[in-house]
């Protein structure tokens, strides 16, 4: 069996990716915020993902933008003629818009074209594109599990995926090659890929990014509720604990208010859990059970070492 060594002079596995054959001759992303422009700076600077890439988006000053910038071969407005001739397809919008882009680029898509995503929330995403698929195209689900508070093209950087989980959730009749060519994508961009159904990933992604951003949101509301005096002693006092909630509650609008719309059943289970929780925690500082506090907050302690020993912090 052939041996490949990485020693001094020899290629590393990422220039031998680069040299590769690309896995897209012509890769469309329909919208280019974040992870979008993320995704072509990605392909541009690691090479080996798109031969030529597509940045299609409605606003003209988006549109100038991405010219500007120049992470894309083509800047197109119309959807269904920057998804012509596409042998990949990324939808990059928020997902409350897939039906309605579905509708419009689907007659447009051509035969064995892989229709992916990076959408938050899958049970709609399957929900939405699935009876609308062209025969011949392929869809598989995915959501890279990176982002910021920023948004716009502006916001995208090509490391943004380096390190981070991207799960994909194929469909049971979906075609075992062109899963993998998507897994094939992220991995190129630096993610490591797993895979799971739908249904549970919806539930993880509720307690882990969606439960969160709700409570963040509350919390900068309950503040910004205070009397003018108060609130302006938070502001100006803010510790760090504070100031995270207020990273995370900057986040897009449209992105967030679709995701909570469309994971609703499973982000309502996991806020009735917290919310148990959190009396419990209530009841244990009202009655002064010192056991029962020190007890969560060791859980707490455990679950953040858990994550910096994954490289997920």
């Amino acid at each position: 069996m052939a041996e490949q060594f990485f020693g001094r002079g020899a290629a590393t596995p990422d220039q031998v990716r680069t040299q590769a054959a690309p896995l897209f001759e012509r890769l469309c992303l329909i919208g280019a915020g974040l992870i979008g422009s993320s995704i072509a700076r990605a392909a541009r600077a690691k090479g080996g993902i798109a031969r030529s890439i597509v940045a299609h988006t409605r606003r003209p000053e988006t549109l100038d933008r991405i010219r500007a910038l120049g992470f894309a071969d083509v800047v197109e407005p119309d959807a269904a003629r920057a998804v012509a001739g596409a042998d990949g397809v990324i939808l990059c919008v928020p997902v409350g818009a897939y039906a309605g882009v579905m509708r419009e680029i689907a007659p447009h898509l051509a035969p064995g074209c892989i229709l992916t995503d990076v959408g938050s929330t899958k049970g709609s995403v399957i929900r939405d594109l699935r009876p609308l698929l062209p025969p011949g195209v392929h869809l598989v689900p995915a959501h890279p599990m990176a982002g910021t508070e920023h948004s716009g093209p502006d916001a995208g950087f090509a490391e943004l995926f380096e390190g981070r989980y991207c799960i994909l959730t194929p469909l049971r009749e979906g075609d075992p090659a062109a899963t993998e060519r998507v897994a094939e994508l992220w991995r190129r961009c630096g993610s490591m890929v797993e895979r799971m159904d739908a249904e549970t990933h919806d539930k993880v992604v509720a307690i882990v990014s969606h439960l969160p951003h709700l409570i963040a949101f509350t919390i900068c509301g309950t503040a910004d509720d205070l009397a003018e005096e108060t609130r302006e002693a938070v502001l100006r006092f803010a510790a760090s604990g504070f100031r995270d909630f207020t990273r995370i509650a900057a986040s897009d609008v449209d992105m967030w208010r679709d995701i909570f719309l469309n994971n609703r059943d499973a982000l309502l289970e996991m806020l009735a859990r917290f919310t148990e929780d959190s009396h419990a925690l209530a009841r244990a500082v009202r009655w002064g059970q010192a056991d029962f506090i020190e007890d969560r907050i060791r859980r707490g302690r455990r679950i953040r070492r858990g994550l910096i020993e994954r490289r997920q912090a």
